[in-house]
């Protein structure tokens, strides 16, 4: 149990720009210590590393995402290239020049393991870094910080085996330790205060060893295969499957084959009429993506039934909607 933790916010640094030295505003502005957590928020580190493009925010959410998980009116929830999940791709068009759009760092956890390398080599201090971003929840109202870059701090508490006080074996708990940092460093940096830093003391068990920066925040993604809701909502069902026209020509054309779902390797759909056939090599992973394609349907209003069919394949079968 630890016993003491301080939270405290790095003020008055210049506005960022491209080629900045992160290292150097952070350290003049604050006394770093041995076994400090410096939490930073992505857009100061974005704006040191010039990613700044030109043109309109849909254009930069085209270009940053991988899929689209949800989409209502012109706001869509989407995965980046680094895996995550979230409203616009992370891009930005506050504090921002008319016509230019901020994006996430190419690589934040690299962006981390820069600045506490720099932190190290120039001011002697093993600190342990946390690069943050805002995100919405899932059946939660309102946003918080997550770490979306770590480096030199364990981003998970795994206490699965151990047990509780009353004897009991935890089986599944395991908490997001570098989130919780970057949560907490929120109540002192604030939304509206332009104070991008905060500096969080008392978590020297939590900072790793000089040169061992441990696996980054990317380990806080859950891949697909462990994600019961990679195929997004009904919106997404309705992009995927009932906003989509077959290709013109004859009727034997009238069939629109897929690619791969996006997030469920080796698994492509077959599309025709009021039909989609799920078609893969493990009959398993088919009969698991056919039932999610079904409950999407019927969430959006659909009468849904689905078929197994030869070898590993399975059909959902959609008909008239009911609202």
């Amino acid at each position: 149990m630890r016993k003491h933790l301080e939270i405290f916010p790095v003020t008055g640094l210049p506005e960022v720009a491209a080629g900045a030295d992160l290292a150097a505003l952070i350290a003049d502005g604050t006394d770093l210590r041995d076994g400090d957590v410096v939490s930073v928020t992505s857009k100061i580190v974005s704006k040191a590393e010039g990613r700044l493009t030109y043109g309109t925010r849909q254009e930069a959410i085209d270009a940053e995402l991988v899929r689209v998980v949800a989409q209502r009116g012109d706001t869509r929830i989407v995965q980046t290239r680094h895996g995550l999940v979230m409203a616009a791709a992370g891009t930005d068009t506050s504090n921002t020049a008319p016509g230019t759009v901020l994006l996430l760092p190419v690589d934040p956890d690299e962006s981390a393991r820069s600045l506490r390398s720099a932190l190290k080599e120039r001011y002697d201090v093993n600190v342990g870094v946390v690069v943050t971003d805002t995100l919405g929840r899932p059946w939660r109202t309102g946003q918080t910080d997550v770490a979306i870059g770590a480096a030199g701090v364990r981003v998970v508490e795994d206490l699965r085996g151990t047990t509780d006080s009353h004897g009991n074996v935890l089986a599944v708990t395991e908490p997001a330790l570098a989130d919780e940092i970057a949560g907490a460093s929120e109540l002192v940096k604030g939304k509206a205060d332009g104070v991008p830093v905060a500096v969080l003391r008392g978590l020297e068990d939590v900072v790793l060893p000089v040169g061992s920066d441990g696996p980054g925040a990317r380990a806080l993604v859950r891949d697909a295969e462990h994600d019961m809701f990679s195929l997004g909502t009904r919106e997404a069902a309705r992009a995927a499957v009932l906003d989509r026209q077959p290709p013109a020509g004859p009727r034997e054309a009238d069939t629109a084959v897929w690619s791969d779902l996006p997030g469920v390797d080796g698994v492509r759909l077959e599309v025709g009429g009021n039909a989609v056939t799920v078609v893969g090599e493990d009959p398993v992973t088919v009969g698991v993506v056919a039932e999610r394609l079904a409950v999407l349907l019927h969430a959006e209003g659909y009468g849904v039934a689905v078929r197994p069919g030869p070898g590993s394949a399975a059909t959902v079968t959609f008909g008239s909607r009911s609202r």
